[in-house]
């Protein structure tokens, strides 16, 4: 029988796991694009099985459970840990929403998930994730809805870059 102390270092095991990503977060170097990264094949899967309608449910998922994992991994502390990286796969996989959509709308290979989409929503998420410019810079704020917010917005300008890109490069706009 586990004591109430094997309980809660289970419970601190399992937060830490959800907001570095599956331990995305811990890897060297960058953890914001190791957490980016990690989102793609995890879009890829999500789409196959289910379009974009799950992609978004995903999302959103993610994003509730982020904000409340990273609210409790923060504690009392209130700035974003590198290794933090929850808010990046949720941002990441905003960005690739105009992808899904689009696959999904046009009622191709549920499989399919062209490169040049997904890298054109990988580059500008990490971009406008790293930049933060306004009004991205306004929601980076302490405290979990901060840590996630300004992913959100780096995610929804990039996905309407790349569904601007797509109307341009299939002869839309």
């Amino acid at each position: 029988m586990h004591g109430d102390g094997d309980n809660h270092r289970a419970g601190v095991a399992v937060i830490r796991l959800i907001v570095t990503g599956g331990g995305l977060g811990l890897l060297p170097r960058a953890p914001g694009t190791w957490g980016s990264l990690g989102a793609l094949p995890l879009t890829w899967v999500l789409h196959g099985l289910g379009g974009i309608w799950l992609v978004v449910l995903a999302t959103g998922v993610i994003f509730a459970v982020g904000v409340w994992a990273t609210s409790v991994y923060l504690g009392g502390g209130q700035d974003d840990p590198s290794e933090v990286v929850i808010d990046e796969i949720a941002g990441q996989m905003i960005a690739l929403w105009p992808l899904s959509w689009g696959l999904t709308v046009a009622v191709v290979d549920p499989w399919l998930f062209p490169w040049p989409g997904w890298v054109g929503a990988f580059v500008m998420f990490r971009f406008f994730d790293i930049v933060k410019p306004p009004p991205i810079n306004w929601l980076d704020r302490p405290g979990s809805w901060g840590v996630m917010l300004d992913d959100v917005a780096a995610g929804a300008i990039a996905a309407i870059v790349v569904l601007i890109a797509a109307g341009v490069a299939h002869g839309g706009i």
